[in-house]
């Protein structure tokens, strides 16, 4: 009976999950029609409507989703313990869901994934990039990528290195403009914001007459916007001055298309970059894989420039 039921949730999670009965039937080796008798069966046993079907869809009823969110954690629980008890001679291999955000989505992770595939080839990845925030568990993520201090939670988390935030512009806008020489200059300049984080139109600089060392000038400028993505666009086509993460501007300044401003006052601001997974899944050879990978990949921050972009003295990295 618990055989029958276990089957019947993998089956109503990969017709979900491949969004619709016949990708789910090619991947479990079924019939469309089988996948459809399987589900009906297990709504008939629970009395309620687990998907609204089309001729080319299903989509979730409310009940759909609150049991699709619990079977998704029961079936990774039991292959968390399957493969725990084979843990000295498991192979990575299955889907691993990964959250991450759209910085190191986009500017980092992409040109190294065929090494990881090429090392783990029975991994199946399923990577969300956004920056809205997630829950590990209710959503049903192996791993996440996250920026910044982390709560206390019981999370398990791996350090991956420190990223940095840098002030740069392009050569052109400077020979325009001028070259800032102290913090105060760039009240002057057209600064690049984003929008969404505006505590980050104070940029900190070194101080020692200030208290704590440290003093903020409140920039400005004439555009902003709600990713760095597009800020780091407009400052190569010398919009104006940027403050951003160097794993987001990195590219831009070994190429010479954006250089350091002010880099020898410029104070540094330590941001952490954390792999954090569900506990116990840690211990599942993908998850485990694609960490590790990680940490290799990016624990010296391949993105930093060698000349030094972030103008203090280094204290383990700074701003992200």
């Amino acid at each position: 009976m618990a055989g029958d039921r276990v089957g019947e949730m993998a089956v109503f999670v990969r017709a979900v999950d491949s969004g619709g009965f016949t990708p789910a039937a090619r991947a479990l080796g079924l019939t469309p029609s089988a996948v459809s008798k399987v589900i009906t069966r297990l709504e008939a046993r629970l009395g309620v409507r687990l998907l609204n079907r089309t001729t080319r869809s299903v989509s979730l009823t409310a009940e759909g989703q609150q049991y699709h969110q619990r079977a998704q954690r029961i079936l990774a629980e039991i292959e968390e313990a399957e493969q725990e008890a084979a843990a000295g001679r498991a192979t990575p291999r299955g889907a691993l869901r990964m959250h991450v955000g759209v910085a190191f989505g986009l500017n980092q992770l992409p040109p190294v994934l065929p090494a990881f595939f090429a090392r783990c080839p029975e991994v199946e990845l399923l990577l969300t990039v956004t920056d809205r925030a997630v829950d590990l568990v209710d959503e049903g993520f192996d791993l996440a990528v996250r920026l910044g201090a982390l709560p206390d939670s019981t999370l398990v988390t791996r350090r991956i290195c420190d990223v940095e935030r840098v002030i740069c512009a392009a050569p052109a806008y400077l020979k325009r403009h001028g070259v800032p020489r102290v913090p105060e200059d760039l009240l002057r300049h057209n600064c690049l914001r984003l929008t969404q984080r505006p505590q980050l139109s104070h940029w900190p600089f070194a101080d020692p007459q200030a208290p704590g060392g440290v003093r903020t000038v409140e920039v400005r400028g004439n555009a902003s916007a709600s990713n760095a993505e597009t800020l780091v666009q407009w400052a190569v086509q010398g919009l104006g001055i940027v403050r951003l993460a160097d794993m987001t501007v990195g590219a831009a300044l070994r190429d010479g298309t954006l250089v350091p401003v002010l880099a020898n006052r410029h104070h540094v601001e330590p941001v952490p970059m954390h792999a954090v997974m569900q506990p116990g899944r840690h211990r599942l050879p993908r998850v485990a894989a694609m960490v590790d990978f990680l940490v290799e990949r990016f624990g010296a921050a391949p993105w930093r420039t060698p000349v030094g972009t972030a103008a203090a003295p280094r204290r383990g990295g700074s701003s992200a």
